[in-house]
């Protein structure tokens, strides 16, 4: 049994990659955002806010991309698939500290590695969902 273990994590050089690809994104379908990435273990890697992105998605962005290093599972449909035929956890999973159902969050993989999470707030979610897509495609 070994005593200690390695993990891999998300460099603040992909993240801020990962931020500006989203906002060029973002500019292209004409929204404003915010986007938050946190690292392996839920902890803010980095930010960014664009300007008039509104109020809201700060804090949401964050909850989504807790939501998708939780349990490894993007926010939005695959959650709510993982809930849906189970009503203790679907009422239940509601009572969890920053936890959003609303698409937009994702776990970032790398080598197979569960790394961190990004989560995008500010527009409809099916259009944080291609600015989520379009940030991953970077890596």
């Amino acid at each position: 049994m070994e005593n200690t273990f390695e993990k891999r994590s998300i460099s603040y050089e992909s993240a801020i990659k990962m931020i500006n690809a989203a906002h060029e994104k973002a500019k292209e379908i004409g929204v404003t955002i915010t986007v938050a990435i946190v690292d392996e273990s839920g902890v803010q890697k980095a930010f960014g806010r664009m300007d008039n992105a509104p109020l809201i998605s700060v804090k949401a962005s964050l909850k989504k991309a807790l939501t998708a290093i939780g349990f490894g599972i993007s926010s939005g449909q695959e959650w709510f698939n993982f809930i849906k035929e189970d009503p203790i956890m679907r009422e239940g999973v509601h009572d969890f500290d920053d936890f959003i159902l609303l698409g937009g969050g994702s776990p970032i993989f790398i080598e197979g590695k569960l790394v961190g999470a990004i989560g995008i707030s500010g527009g409809h979610y099916k259009q944080d969902e291609e600015c989520v897509k379009t940030a991953l495609n970077i890596l």
